[in-house]
């Protein structure tokens, strides 16, 4: 075999499992972007991570950057991974933290989101990953809502939320004021309290949502 190739490859194997060996968390997160659209050799890297005992936390529309990033936690799942999402709508929902702060809310989201950009497709992916968890309101009793129940309840909410969103856009487009002159305002704590009645989704349909948006099983295991 040619002396130099071999030479290249032997350094390239070792700076690799250099970077493996004390750069964990960056060298799964780079190693999960290069293959986010590959979901079988995703999953793959994901069970090796867990078996490596790095956390691989779920999408979140507050916490994710547009690919796999170190937290002190472990690894966040990038947008990119997120299938329906194009470039252009992860780059908006970006833009809309950094303007906002931070997302509180679905109706939020409809409200600063440009929709041309980010049709209901992408906020079905949004919701059936696991993205828009941290923007469903506890339960009752503080508790935080568990994704099954959550989830529901933002796809029930997501044309109700979509209709303010746009009416909010239409109005502020037109520079139309209310009764006091003052621009039509964002309601960036709305609550998703006007969600129609209805049942949670069952496991199978928590888990084959989440299989649709990420191409895997993120949160659990297939049910049969």
């Amino acid at each position: 075999f040619n002396k130099s190739h071999s030479t290249a490859y032997a350094f390239l194997a070792y700076q690799t499992a250099y970077l493996k060996a004390n750069y964990p968390r960056h060298f799964a997160a780079a190693l999960l972007t290069i293959e986010a659209a590959n979901t079988d050799k995703l999953a793959l890297y994901i069970t090796e991570c867990r078996d490596r005992g790095i956390a691989v936390l779920p999408p979140d529309v507050n916490e994710s950057q547009m690919h796999f990033s170190v937290v002190p936690e472990g690894v966040r799942f990038g947008l990119t991974a997120i299938k329906g999402l194009g470039e252009g709508a992860i780059q908006a929902i970006l833009d809309v933290r950094a303007r906002t702060g931070r997302i509180t809310a679905l109706h939020q989201l409809t409200e600063e989101l440009d929709l041309r950009i980010a049709n209901r497709r992408v906020f079905e992916a949004l919701v059936k990953s696991g993205a828009c968890d941290s923007l469903v309101l506890p339960g009752p009793d503080g508790a935080r809502v568990p994704p099954a129940v959550g989830r529901a309840r933002l796809m029930r909410g997501l044309d109700l939320a979509l209709e303010h969103g746009a009416r909010v856009q239409r109005d502020r487009e037109q520079g139309q004021a209310n009764l006091f002159g003052e621009a039509v305002p964002s309601t960036p704590g709305a609550p998703d309290g006007a969600v129609p009645e209805g049942p949670p989704w069952t496991e199978m349909e928590w888990l084959a949502n989440e299989k649709e948006a990420l191409g895997l099983y993120l949160s659990g295991h297939p049910v049969d």
